[in-house]
């Protein structure tokens, strides 16, 4: 087969890599072309150097081409994946430090929270570019695999402004079936599972060990386990609330919702500081940071990581390079995917992203029909998507009284924050992103003179609950040897 497969954020090592090491694995796939793109030159060329010799380990002639100019990338191309952070570190510093000034502190900060809404209002604008140039230059079917965070809001943007037929990605559902069957204390293979609901708020409505139901039985599977006690007090106390399991880790799901981080004092009673995705504050822009120092400097010295091998074996759990195979040989895969709701869970809104089961072949990305969600669960996902709704609005019309709307409808935010304080926390966003941020330009200008003249709320800089400091160099090399990286 040959078809062209195109990367937006392709200095992306840690999905590009993987992903093209998952896509070589189909034996039909050798002759397919990849084209690069970053607007990011020294990132694309490192990342493209080491697929290059990924595939010549491997004894194939595959080609990769890498340019910043994407429509370039994009010319003709069968299937896109985008896996771009827009704003880069720069911009993730801003979206875990300015909450922080007003208590909000966030483990993550990429997916809702006041972190995910402004992730959402740069990546949003760029999603739109990049599905102009789809349109523009692509080929007539084409797909677009949106890995980008925030997931829900980047893909809702993409299939109902963009113009694009797009489908979510991620692999938290994989992750946390692996985890229900070791609670179990079973194979993965011999436990199947159905997930409803939203990106990283998916419930595990239907947990099966050898066709027999064990949904009931997972709260007390976890409470025995000590380790996972420790590990997951979030997920387990939710669990005891609503019934269910859900698909995020600790750390993740502890800024989605409004009880468990909204006083300071009270936050490492729900987290674990043995990995930053149980909860540190600010922990995965800690990993990222340490990660990408080291793997530059690391890079510069000509040092490399070894070649990947294409095998069966180390193929990821990725849904990407197995949708593009059901697509193509017709081999049938089935996975969860984020879509368009449209009627897939009958107790989400319509135009929702919901993440659901489907089935993939020649025929498309076929959603199973879920029903209704359990009341509790359901709830819990209709305020996420209220606040989802409000950042893709504004992020699409680049209205900052929607934007201000979303930041005070979002749970955690809205737990800790008054309402003057949201005005002004949003006032600092505009002014420190306005660099991303075209829509707003007015807004922007607006809030800057706003926080010059005052009077201003009086607010502190905070390290956070549980805010660990990045690494340098020196002790990366000391710690693990040298491996900085936190997983995620």
């Amino acid at each position: 087969m040959s078809f062209k497969i195109a990367f937006i954020g392709a200095g992306s090592i840690g999905f590009t890599r993987k992903l093209v090491a998952d896509l070589l694995t189909v034996p039909e796939f050798a002759d397919v072309e990849f084209a690069f793109t970053d607007i990011n030159s020294r990132n694309l060329n490192m990342v493209a150097e080491l697929c290059r010799a990924d595939i010549e380990a491997n004894g194939l002639k595959t080609k990769i081409s890498a340019t910043t100019k994407r429509r370039e990338a994009l010319k003709d191309a069968k299937y896109v994946f985008c896996v771009v952070r827009i704003g880069g570190l720069e911009a993730f510093q801003h979206d875990i430090d300015i909450p922080l000034k007003y208590g909000v502190d966030q483990c993550v900060g990429d997916t809702l929270c006041a972190g995910g809404l402004m992730y959402a209002q740069r990546g949003i604008a760029a999603m739109l570019d990049f599905c102009r140039d789809i349109r523009e230059v692509a080929a007539s079917d084409c797909l677009l695999l949106n890995y980008a965070n925030p997931m829900a809001m980047m893909t809702w943007a993409a299939n109902v402004y963009g113009g694009v037929d797009c489908v979510g990605l991620c692999h938290g559902v994989q992750a946390g079936h692996a985890q229900i069957a070791e609670a179990l204390k079973q194979k993965k293979e011999d436990v199947d599972i159905i997930c409803a609901g939203i990106n990283h708020q998916t419930w595990y409505i239907s947990v099966k060990v050898k066709g027999k139901e064990c949904a009931h039985k997972v709260l007390a599977a976890y409470e025995r386990n000590p380790d996972l006690m420790q590990q997951e007090k979030v997920r387990i106390d939710m669990m005891r609330r609503f019934g269910y399991y859900s698909t995020e880790s600790n750390g993740h799901l502890s800024e989605y919702v409004p009880w468990y981080r909204k006083r300071s004092g009270e936050i490492k009673k729900w987290i674990d500081m043995d990995s930053w995705i149980r909860g540190e504050t600010g922990g995965y822009l800690r990993v990222c940071s340490e990660g990408r120092n080291w793997f530059r400097a690391e890079f510069a010295r000509g040092k490399r990581p070894e070649t990947m091998k294409y095998t069966i074996e180390n193929r990821s759990q990725e849904h990407g390079s197995r949708i593009i195979e059901a697509l193509e040989t017709g081999r049938v895969y089935r996975g969860h995917f984020n879509m368009v709701n449209h009627g897939t869970i009958s107790n989400l809104p319509e135009d929702a992203i919901i993440e659901a089961p489907g089935f993939v072949d020649r025929h498309g990305i076929n959603m199973i029909q879920v029903g209704d969600l359990p009341l509790g669960c359901a709830a819990v996902c209709n305020a996420s998507i209220s606040v989802q709704r409000l950042g893709v609005e504004a992020a699409v019309h680049g209205d900052d009284q929607l934007l201000r709307q979303a930041f005070m409808m979002d749970p955690l935010t809205g737990a800790v924050c008054n309402p003057p304080e949201i005005w002004q926390m949003v006032d600092e966003f505009l002014v420190a992103h306005s660099p991303w941020l075209p829509k707003y330009k007015r807004a922007s200008n607006a809030a800057k003179k706003r926080l010059k003249k005052g009077p201003l709320i009086k607010v502190k800089a905070r390290k956070g609950a549980a805010r660990l400091k990045t690494r340098t160099m020196a002790e990366l090399k000391r710690v693990n040897k040298g491996n900085p990286r936190g997983g995620h």
